[in-house]
């Protein structure tokens, strides 16, 4: 797993393409995942704590899309 893009300046025809066929994903798997797996992006976001944003959270075939303060993160599996 690696942190691909986030939604800041990404153009429009890039992020309609990364969030085509995204169904809901499991918030508190995906934050487990980063934790081991990316352990620096977990300390930037600080995701120990409470994320209003977590039931945005989605998934595609290639990425998991993260969703805190707003903005969209991302993942690729």
């Amino acid at each position: 797993m690696y942190l691909d893009a986030t939604c800041v300046g990404l153009p429009p025809a890039k992020w309609e393409a990364l969030t085509k066929g995204a169904r809901k994903a499991s918030y508190k798997r995906l934050i487990r995942r980063v934790k081991v797996e990316i352990p620096d992006l977990y300390r930037e976001l600080s995701l120990q704590y409470f994320n209003p944003w977590e039931r945005e959270c989605r998934q595609t075939p290639t990425h998991y899309i993260l969703v805190h303060s707003a903005v969209e993160y991302f993942i690729h599996k």
